[in-house]
């Protein structure tokens, strides 16, 4: 299925377009600047323009490649296909309808997981890989237990099987995706009015998508990153992570977790909130500009 929210709102000085990714499915794409390309993917519950502060900066120096994900913003929105191995086959058949065939790419929340299995599957493409704010799936799963647990009721609510999620989000959708912009940021103007308008109407208008690509991390990526870690498969590329503290929080060794994943690992914590693109955009800039500057240990 094919729905194109109005772009209200875009990226200063980026071009848009249409272009193809996996399965038939077409993806809204932002891209800006020139030199070696970087792309950057999207968290929930938001659209490409979370990286608006992070985009411009870099495109002084990179060509920055911003899609919505399938199933997001103005890309399409098929009732299935949201493994994030389909999902990562996307953001490899656009940069290379851009030209490119290696890149770097930085995720953030869904985005991560994407980019994280962009970078699994396709090494030879992806020349370094930075997640804001996420666990891979299968480590996420397994923190997530007791009381604690109640942090990830979104996770568990859209791991049910097709309908309920659906017609419980659907009820109040701006009072769902709203509460997670609010609880997730400590700068609340890091999202101002008219980009917070901006995710409101594009998640509104994505609900079951938006559930399929959180079941689908219920159930096939959890399959597909077991047969990984099974077959010892890494991340072969230099890896940052910048998350929030949820391991002292929670009771877990967030660095050790990803180090399973990453062996030329950096990995930082952050005084912000969730939305640390928005909220501390120089701390990101900095960050990937080390993160490129590396070579593979």
């Amino acid at each position: 299925m094919r729905i194109r929210n109005p772009d209200r709102v875009k990226i200063n000085g980026f071009e848009y377009h249409q272009l193809p990714g996996a399965d038939g499915v077409t993806l809204n794409v932002a891209v800006g600047g020139s030199g070696t390309p970087v792309v950057l993917l999207h968290g929930f519950p938001q659209t490409h323009l979370m990286w608006r502060h992070v985009a411009t900066k870099l495109a002084t120096e990179h060509t920055v490649i911003c899609p919505d994900l399938r199933g997001y913003g103005a890309s399409d929105k098929p009732a299935d296909g949201y493994a994030k191995r389909t999902m990562a086959a996307d953001i490899v058949a656009i940069a290379q309808a851009l030209g490119h065939s290696t890149f770097a790419v930085a995720g953030h929340d869904r985005g991560a997981l994407v980019a994280f299995r962009v970078a699994l599957d396709h090494p030879e493409v992806v020349t370094h890989l930075l997640s804001l704010d996420v666990l891979p799936t299968l480590d996420m799963w397994d923190v997530l237990h007791g009381t604690t647990a109640a942090v990830g009721f979104h996770l568990f609510l859209m791991a049910q099987p097709p309908g309920l999620a659906e017609t419980l989000i659907a009820g109040a959708p701006d009072t769902f995706f709203g509460h997670f912009l609010d609880i997730w940021t400590k700068d609340p103007t890091a999202i101002p009015a008219d980009i917070r308008t901006a995710y409101l109407d594009a998640s509104r208008a994505a609900i079951p998508s938006i559930v399929a690509d959180y079941r689908a991390s219920a159930t096939i990526d959890v399959t597909h990153d077991t047969e990984d870690l099974a077959a010892g498969n890494k991340l072969r590329m230099p890896v940052t992570v910048i998350q929030q503290d949820w391991g002292s929080a929670l009771g877990f060794d967030a660095a050790a977790l990803w180090g399973a994943w990453a062996p030329d690992l950096v990995h930082q914590t952050t005084t912000a909130g969730h939305f640390l693109a928005e909220e501390r955009p120089e701390e990101v800039v900095t960050a990937l500009k080390d993160l490129l500057n590396r070579q593979l240990a």
